[in-house]
């Protein structure tokens, strides 16, 4: 499972000196000058069809996820380095690639400013390191307490239908709310809902209990749901994976004024609350286990 094989890459891996915040988070953060990294590979098969998708969607799939990193670490991106292995026959896609990203770097003042590029007999691969830089502190996954609210923006469920390609990287609404808020953890959601809230949890040291009647579900988890019949818009919405909007742990206090003010162009909601018991449950009151669902790499 990835979750387990990465747990045992970082107890390999030795501190360093260079690093002010090391691997666990959807970022490091590099000692002296603060400057913030994210590195995200996708390939075809697993994050895209090459078959289907346009290279163009591709492309700026691949910048945006990276984006949605440094979102969760209220970090402002600068620029983007681009490594990608294209399938022999079909060189031409790098020009297409390239469409897709250059309005998103426009968009968020990204500079492309290098890369790798190779020929093979395989499937494409694209992969971006992305370099940023955090106006305050930045926003980690393991400052969450117990009795802070989790807080979401946006919907979820049902990526499949197109938000996968098409969703905008939460970085405005980040910063932001770094800015004018007390936050006090934070992730973006890229492998399901109750994935990466007990992720979220387990850096912290601490449980998450959700209210599923306060998950906001999208019309396309409902959609899906109506089509397939196999899972409800509810279960899709906590496993679906790739919505890419912002999980945060936020005190109560701060967390019922945002709530209140609502200042974002997306809706937050409260969907449950940080305990001292570790794992992940579902209820108010009474608490039960709840499943984690979501994508994980198969080692």
């Amino acid at each position: 499972m990835e979750i387990e094989f990465i747990r045992a890459l970082r107890k390999r891996l030795p501190e360093s000196p260079h690093l002010a915040v090391g691997p666990g988070d959807d970022a490091a953060v590099l000692q002296p000058d603060g400057s913030v990294v994210t590195c995200d590979l996708l390939c075809d098969g697993t994050h895209f069809s090459l078959a289907t998708d346009s290279p163009a969607r591709i492309g700026r799939k691949a910048l945006a996820v990276n984006l949605s990193d440094l979102a969760a670490m209220a970090a402002q991106p600068i620029a983007a380095f681009l490594a990608v292995a294209l399938p022999r026959k079909k060189t031409a896609i790098a020009e297409q690639l390239l469409d897709g990203m250059l309005p998103l770097a426009e968009q968020f003042d990204v500079a492309l400013a290098g890369g790798d590029t190779n020929v093979w007999d395989g499937p494409l691969v694209v992969s971006i390191t992305l370099i940023g830089r955090c106006p305050g502190k930045p926003l980690l996954r393991s400052g969450a307490k117990p009795g802070d609210h989790l807080l979401v923006t946006g919907s979820f469920g049902g990526s499949r239908l197109g938000k996968h390609f098409d969703f905008i990287p939460r970085i405005e609404e980040a910063l932001y709310l770094q800015n004018h808020h007390t936050l006090h953890a934070g992730i973006d959601c890229s492998d399901g809902l109750s994935l990466d809230a007990a992720r979220l949890a387990e850096e912290s040291g601490c449980g998450v209990a959700l209210d599923l009647a306060s998950v906001p579900t999208s019309t396309a988890a409902t959609r899906m749901a109506a089509e397939d019949n196999t899972r409800s818009p509810l279960e899709r919405a906590l496993g679906d994976g790739e919505d890419f909007e912002l999980l945060l742990a936020v005190p109560p206090i701060a967390a019922t004024a945002l709530i209140a003010a609502q200042p974002l162009a997306a809706r937050v909601t409260k969907i449950g609350t940080f305990i001292e018991t570790p794992g992940l449950w579902q209820g108010t009151d009474e608490l039960c286990p709840l499943p984690v669902t979501g994508f994980e790499h198969q080692a």
